[in-house]
């Protein structure tokens, strides 16, 4: 089995600024995931040609199974609102995170983060960057069920707050809220953490250990897949990690094989 998690920065690439759909469809081809998290994901989006994103990668990878959760509706950088439902914002434009499994999904759950409740300062790169105060946004946490040849299998996605410790909150009420469901367990995504706090915050074990940001030349980890100790050993070993260079987003996608 082949797990991967992916910040697609929406599909842009880092060497002209592009969102196209053949490389968004390249890269996610290029994993060959069984299981594939992604993060920063848009649906409906003017800036990414109003494509459904999860969708788009379920058919690179001709996966029967996939669902998109918003965090937001509106567009990231200009006007969104938190949705006030699961089937809030249908016909606007969404960002969130997606799930994408080749196995059949048995349940599906979706688990809202609030934002930090303060303006915080982040440094931005750029001829117009240089420290400013940004606004949080809702997060969420995206659950499927699978039946696997391993039995039932919890897998979940999100992608957390850039605030330092509040992006922690949100990962123990993530963890609290996933051991409602059956185990073995595991969480994909882009927690904005680095690695070492992941592990201490949950207890959960660290499947693969790289540096996956900046793309060019990574330095930290900030996208993990963390497994839950409880029934672990109902999965299989790790046989590989790998962390390739995509021809999208400022982030590495982590890819853990299961042998």
């Amino acid at each position: 089995m082949r797990l991967a998690t992916f910040n697609l920065l929406h599909g842009r690439s880092l060497t002209d600024g592009l969102v196209e759909s053949q490389r968004l469809t390249a890269a996610v081809a290029a994993l060959d995931a069984d299981v594939l998290a992604l993060q920063e994901v848009d649906r409906g989006q003017c800036r990414s040609g109003y494509l459904d994103q999860t969708a788009l990668a379920a058919h690179a990878l001709a996966a029967g199974e996939h669902r998109f959760a918003a965090a937001v509706v509106g567009e990231p950088g200009g006007q969104v609102r938190p949705l006030t439902h699961d089937d809030d914002g249908q016909d606007e434009p969404r960002y969130g995170v997606g799930l994408v499994s080749r196995h059949p999904v048995l349940s599906w759950q979706v688990i809202r983060l609030r934002p930090a409740p303060v303006r915080t300062p982040i440094y931005v790169p750029g001829p117009r960057g240089g420290l400013v105060l940004l606004r949080d946004e809702p997060r969420v946490v995206l659950a499927a069920v699978l039946r696997t040849p391993h039995g039932p299998l919890t897998v979940a996605t999100t992608h957390l707050s850039f605030v330092p410790g509040w992006n922690a909150r949100q990962l123990r009420q993530s963890v609290r809220a996933l051991r409602a469901l059956p185990a073995p367990r595991i969480l994909l995504g882009d927690l904005n953490l680095p690695a070492g706090a992941a592990r201490l915050l949950t207890g959960w074990r660290t499947l693969g250990r790289r540096s996956t940001y900046p793309a060019g030349q990574p330095r930290i980890q900030l996208d993990h897949i963390l497994a839950d100790r409880q029934d672990l050993h109902r999965l299989p070993p790790v046989m590989a990690v790998q962390t390739p260079l995509s021809v999208i987003s400022d982030h590495r996608p982590l890819v853990v094989d299961l042998g």
